[in-house]
């Protein structure tokens, strides 16, 4: 029992012992702890002073903790659901330490005990036909760059891969030829393959033409040839949205991410009148239950739903103010 134990070296054990030979945890697990802990590392530096390979575990304790997470929420922006994801990965390392350094239990079992957080269940975010168009036509194909994020903005909305599995596209996970997909390792260390349209293979074969063809190199490299980071895809997801705004206002008014494009991918799916399981398998859900969420937000479906149970002296649709200033304060 070390009452000062080192933080740096029970880091490490984490990661290589519990989490690489004992768990098999999958490459998308070892990321996001890896993103939690590089997170808190810096907060750490900045709050105590103190490089990270100096810091004590006694330090990082659970009023600490909770300092950590309230900067995220305030200072990052990161949403509830996010915050929880980060506590989950310190919470699995503070049960891997309550083990294996016994004097330290006591603080393990407080920091443990840091609850999460509820939150409210919003509809999802999905983009319609025409804001979907706009965006592909954002990039500028004059550039290697534009190009690039052509392919990957429809390679996301046709597959709904998530960022994680379309940065980590390998060439020989691509097949352009008869059944062309795309095939990948989702969470839990599931593999799928994701059929494409002959539009995405158009353009992805277009793309492939200025790419390595090594089997190894990544889809979507970033300049220096290596894949592009998770931050990477997110800013330019949010770049082309301002351009697309110029031609589909719409857009202001929502918020874009990779995420949304999955959502987009589900929604196309649910309105062509494809089965709730087929969507699970399509987006890699480990339930069916999980997309069930895509039927809530789909306005159209409660509709169709409240057509055959209007009565029969009054036509069905939705109700729309007369004139323009009714239209005005509805809008409020």
């Amino acid at each position: 029992m070390n009452p000062d134990a080192n933080f740096s070296g029970l880091i490490q054990a984490f990661f290589t012992d519990h989490l690489l030979r004992q768990r098999r945890a999958s490459p998308h697990t070892l990321a996001g702890y890896r993103d939690t802990f590089r997170l808190l590392l810096r907060f750490a530096a900045r709050r105590l002073g103190k490089a990270p390979s100096k810091l004590c575990l006694k330090e990082l304790d659970a009023p600490f903790i909770g300092e950590f997470l309230e900067h995220l929420e305030t200072e990052r922006g990161i949403t509830v659901r996010s915050r929880n994801t980060r506590l989950a990965a310190i919470h699995s390392f503070f049960r891997y330490v309550s083990f294996r350094e016994p004097a330290h239990a006591d603080q393990c079992r407080r920091v443990l005990a840091i609850p999460s957080k509820r939150y409210e269940r919003r509809l999802i975010e999905h983009l319609t036909p025409e804001e979907i168009e706009a965006l592909l036509e954002a990039p500028d194909r004059t550039t290697w760059a534009g190009r690039r994020d052509r392919a990957l903005l429809m390679a996301a909305i046709q597959t709904g891969l998530r960022v994680s599995e379309l940065i980590g596209l390998r060439r020989d996970h691509v097949v352009l030829g008869t059944g062309a997909h795309l095939r990948c390792e989702g969470k839990g260390r599931k593999e799928r393959c994701t059929p494409l349209r002959q539009e995405a293979v158009g353009i992805l074969a277009q793309w492939f033409r200025e790419c390595p063809a090594d089997a190894a190199a990544p889809v979507f490299p970033s300049s220096r040839g290596g894949p592009l980071s998770r931050d990477a895809v997110e800013r330019l997801v949010a770049r082309h949205q301002r351009t697309a705004e110029r031609h589909c206002p719409s857009l202001k008014r929502k918020k874009v991410t990779p995420h949304v494009l999955r959502h987009t991918t589900a929604m196309q799916l649910l309105r062509n009148g494809i089965d709730r399981s087929v969507i699970a398998l399509w987006l890699g859900h480990e339930s069916v239950e999980t997309t069930q969420m895509y039927l809530h937000a789909d306005l159209r479906l409660k509709e169709e739903a409240l057509e055959k149970v209007t009565p029969l002296d009054v036509k069905p649709g939705r109700f729309r103010p007369d004139g323009e200033l009714l239209a005005f304060l509805e809008g409020l």
